[in-house]
């Protein structure tokens, strides 16, 4: 573990983590720093300890490397880059900062920083259109402040950073990524690690940031947030959190304490999608699983999943006996939007039975939007999010937290905000980050897996809010266990099915 900071990726993973980890947005992270500032009695003290973090992690990684090009922008991120590149020259590397013309230090933190590396001899070059030779770059353009699209020159700046071919080192937020919203409105840097200032940012783990963050680090700088009336915004869950929710069983369980879900879909064309379901399901723990599908489908089924329980269903009474036998049903895998999926989804709101809609469910709802129980489950795609508010899917990844919470507030019940860096919230709850999952996972079918693990959680006696967490994390884990040994692409949604079981009975060293 590096001596200035705690590594969340891959190291997060062997670490028992059984207290909620704390994310923020820039307005908590802006507080704390001033009530830090007032506390140390010296505003500068934190860019101090800042650039001093940031020296000693990129030597925790690059310390065979000589000559590094510290990219600065004029305010206190900048500032943070300036601290940095004086250790660096004093520990006798070779080091440029590089910056725009307009980009003299503004702040006067920023300008204190600049002249004490000025006074240690340092050199600045002004960006020409192309950056000199160098065996790491540092990216301390922008910081949080930045929430629009870097300006051209800004942005041909970091085009030149990202296809420079050294390895990049991030200050607290890839410069041109919305540290609040996860959202690269232009040119973004993409980093191979970031390191955080004082807390961990929502915006930094979800959606488009996924894609240059790196590898996220944190150094705290010695900043307690609950001290500074800074409140997080955001849980963020990883693997190790799944011992929370998935406890060993008692030694008397038998099948009906562990819960029936009834499983609906699989219209003409479309049967695999609840075997994948009904499949998901059991392999998550639930005791019985029903599966209401077309005639055509049962006897398949029957041969691929011989666990589950398949009923030829053509009209509304026909699934009324699986109702009522239900504890909860997962509606939508394969449904349809035609007449007999319409049937179908009427008869299950109808239920009085604990619901996850997906898929073409979810395509019911926003084609004749209605009250749904509180709890009810959902678990859109950015797309189905988009129909569901009324809205386009650019809208809803633009900032994926504001459209979890007016998903929740339109239809008072829990929702799954599928994609990268998964979301979930309920009424009166707030949002969990899951931080699991890879783009192996973008392929036809996982959400069918998804929709069976939550659902067998919920009939396993997870409430809504809980049991969507937990079986959007041990999805996601599963996911990554499986493309562990042979790579993302070409992943299958079947391959989750063993690791579902080993990922849903964590051993106590990962409770």
């Amino acid at each position: 573990m590096s001596r200035s900071a705690e590594t969340e990726g891959r190291r997060a993973g062997a670490r028992a983590a059984t207290a909620p980890c704390p994310l923020y947005d820039a307005a908590a992270l802006r507080a704390a720093e001033r009530g830090a500032a007032a506390a140390s009695g010296d505003a500068f003290e934190l860019m101090r300890r800042a650039g001093e973090a940031a020296w000693r992690e990129w030597l925790d990684r690059w310390s065979q490397a000589y000559s590094l090009l510290v990219v600065c922008g004029p305010g206190n991120n900048g500032g943070d880059g300036y601290v940095m590149a004086t250790h660096a020259l004093r520990n006798g590397r070779k080091v440029a900062v590089v910056r725009l013309r307009d980009h003299a230090p503004r702040s006067e933190l920023a300008r204190r920083a600049a002249d004490g590396y000025r006074d240690a001899g340092g050199a600045t070059l002004e960006f020409d259109g192309a950056l000199p030779p160098a065996e790491a770059i540092v990216d301390a353009l922008f910081g949080i402040g930045l929430s629009r699209a870097p300006d051209a020159a800004a942005g041909a700046l970091i085009e030149a950073i990202n296809g420079h071919g050294a390895p990049v080192f991030a200050l607290d937020v890839p410069s041109g990524v919305d540290a609040d919203r996860g959202a690269v409105a232009g040119r973004a840097v993409v980093a191979d690690c970031t390191l955080e200032f004082i807390a961990r940012k929502r915006g930094l783990r979800t959606g488009a940031a996924l894609d240059h963050v790196g590898e996220p680090v944190l150094a705290s700088l010695g900043v307690d947030m609950s001290e500074h009336a800074a409140y997080p915004v955001a849980e963020w869950l990883r693997a190790p959190d799944l011992g929370r929710w998935l406890r060993p069983r008692r030694r008397d369980s038998h099948k009906g304490r562990n819960g029936r879900v009834l499983c609906i879909g699989g219209d003409h064309g479309h049967g695999g999608a609840l075997v994948l379901c009904a499949q998901a399901a059991l392999r998550s723990g639930a005791g019985l699983v029903d599966a209401a599908t077309r005639a055509d489908h049962v006897a398949p089924l029957l041969a691929r999943l011989p666990e589950a329980m398949p009923r030829a269903v053509e009209s509304s009474d026909d699934l009324r006996a699986a109702l009522a036998a239900a504890d909860v049903i997962a509606i939508g895998p394969g449904l349809g939007t035609q007449e007999w999926g319409a049937l179908l989804f009427a008869a299950a709101l109808a239920s009085d039975k604990p619901l996850l809609l997906d898929a073409d469910a979810l395509n019911l709802l926003a084609a004749q939007p209605r009250a749904l129980p509180a709890d009810c489950i959902l678990t859109p795609h950015p797309g189905e999010a988009a129909r569901l508010l009324g809205s386009d899917t650019a809208r809803v990844q633009a900032d994926r937290d504001a459209a979890v919470r007016a998903l929740v507030e339109r239809y008072r019940c829990a929702v799954v905000l599928k994609g990268a860096g998964t979301l979930v919230h309920a009424p009166g709850q707030g949002v969990r980050v899951i931080g699991a999952g890879n783009p192996g996972m973008a392929v036809g079918g996982m959400g069918d897996v998804l929709s069976g693990a939550i659902a067998a959680l919920r009939a396993q006696g997870l409430d809504a809010f809980d049991a969507a967490s937990c079986g959007a994390l041990l999805h996601s884990t599963a996911g990554d266990r499986a493309a562990r040994d042979d790579g993302e692409r070409g992943l299958l949604p079947s391959d989750l099915m063993p690791w579902l079981r080993r990922c849903a009975n964590p051993r106590a060293d990962e409770r």
